[in-house]
């Protein structure tokens, strides 16, 4: 059973979506990227959600007047007419198992926001345990048409990066996307499928079933789940798995063509979302070694977890700025003094319940329990409580929420604001009640 959706998904659903089973009658009538993002912005200027388009909620008028001034009135009626078709789609999905989420949603990963901004896709459809959408890890791409070696090569790679606690993202296609997967599920590890079309198919298949239903495995797609494959859809995508990643790995590529090829020039050129590594040597391919000259860097075969982590964290040591420092997951990040006061604040005390919150379980860090925080120094707590804050306060939210996802009672969650508002790194959001808290700086992307 599936999250019902939001009413601000709702709308996004209507106004982009095709609510076909991936058929494409009507699709002409839906609002693109670009348009979409023309609505949120007039949306985001007149205060307004994109939920109050619906029906006839008090605001609805004058949202539906901002949007009728871009795109047209009856074209906006005749997407928001289609709730019939909506409520159709959603329960399909729902038999599946597949959950949508949208922009304007707190469950939108974190990372696609942050780094994508409007370019991230105003809906997402996904299947698994979506919490596993901001572990971060290693992607591993490559070409679909490869022989038994690379086969090996790429699943090595996989059960490699999960043997480091890295999560293994990938694009689920033949080839080396599914041997890295393969590799990484293998081993135990968090696994994360970008996937370009068919995530009903992924979402029902055998293969699939069990790390689904253990939290090791999440499939997702910007494209409706019954979507058939479609090049542009294959290319667009890239964006996403290098987004979700905090570093990558080309093992094959052709030369200046191919989605592979495609995805690794965008991200060396424009995103710089993080290192992007390319496998080397005698029996390099051509477009391994054209991505070289442009700037990529070679994999230097690490041999084992020890030396695959040494490799991401000297290379982000390297390159990285201040603002890509922020992106890091908590393994590789250097040691460094807290924010704000020096000194250390009180942990729980022994009635309290220190709960591990699902992104900290899976992120590749050592695992607190409430049976293991009296040996934690109060200085390692208060630099995980930061960095867990600044992962969850992306969007405003209460001191209520904070506590729930901290795992620790309001008045322990009251405290560590106080600290994070006196230091600067926290602001509060007063414009409704009660009082909502967030990152300084934080993203402001909201639908």
């Amino acid at each position: 059973m599936t999250a019902p959706l939001s009413l601000n998904t709702q709308a996004i659903l209507l106004l982009t979506a095709p609510l076909l089973a991936g058929r494409r009658e009507g699709v002409e009538e839906l609002l693109s990227l670009g348009d979409y993002n023309r609505l949120a912005r007039s949306l985001r200027e007149a205060k307004l959600q994109p939920a109050d388009l619906l029906g006839t909620r008090p605001a609805a008028k004058e949202a539906i007047a901002a949007g009728a001034k871009w795109f047209g009135l009856p074209r906006l009626e005749k997407l928001l007419a289609r709730g019939f078709l909506l409520s159709q789609a959603v329960e399909r999905w729902s038999s599946r198992a597949i959950w949508v989420v949208s922009r304007a949603d707190p469950g939108y990963p974190r990372r696609l926001k942050a780094k994508l901004k409007e370019d991230a896709p105003p809906v997402l459809y996904g299947c698994g345990d979506a919490t596993l959408l901001n572990v971060g890890g290693l992607a591993v791409v490559g070409s679909r048409h490869i022989d038994d070696a690379l086969i090996e090569y790429a699943e090595n790679t996989g059960r490699l990066a999960a043997q480091a606690g890295l999560g293994v993202i990938s694009g689920g296609a033949k080839g080396i996307d599914r041997a890295a997967m393969s590799g990484g599920l293998k081993a135990g590890g968090v696994v994360i499928g970008v996937l370009a079309d068919t995530l009903e198919r992924a979402a029902l298949a055998r293969d699939n079933r069990e790390a689904l239903m253990e939290r090791q495995l999440v499939i997702i797609s910007p494209y409706d789940p019954a979507a058939g494959f479609n090049v542009g859809h294959a290319m667009q995508r890239n964006k996403l798995i290098y987004a979700l990643a905090d570093a990558s790995l080309v093992v094959s590529s052709d030369y200046e063509k191919g989605g592979t090829w495609t995805g690794a020039v965008e991200q060396l050129d424009r995103l710089r979302f993080g290192p992007l590594f390319v496998r080397s040597g005698a029996d390099a391919p051509t477009g391994n070694l054209a991505l070289l000259k442009r700037g990529a860097m070679p994999w230097p075969e690490p041999v084992d977890a020890p030396a695959l982590m040494r490799l991401l964290t000297e290379s982000h040591e390297r390159g990285a700025t201040i603002a890509d420092q922020e992106e890091l997951p908590l393994s590789l990040h250097k040691e460094q003094a807290p924010y704000g006061r020096q000194d250390c604040i009180p942990l729980p005390s022994a009635n309290e319940t220190l709960a591990t919150p699902a992104a900290i379980k899976s992120a590749p860090v050592a695992t607190m329990t409430a049976n293991s925080s009296s040996t934690v120094s109060a200085a390692v707590l208060w630099q995980l409580v930061q960095e867990l804050l600044r992962r969850e306060l992306c969007e405003a939210l209460t001191e209520e929420e904070i506590a729930a996802r901290l795992g620790v009672n309001k008045a322990q969650a009251k405290t560590w604001l106080k600290e994070l508002l006196a230091a600067g790194t926290l602001e509060k959001v007063k414009k409704s009640k009660p009082v909502r808290y967030r990152v300084v700086g934080g993203d402001r992307l909201s639908l």
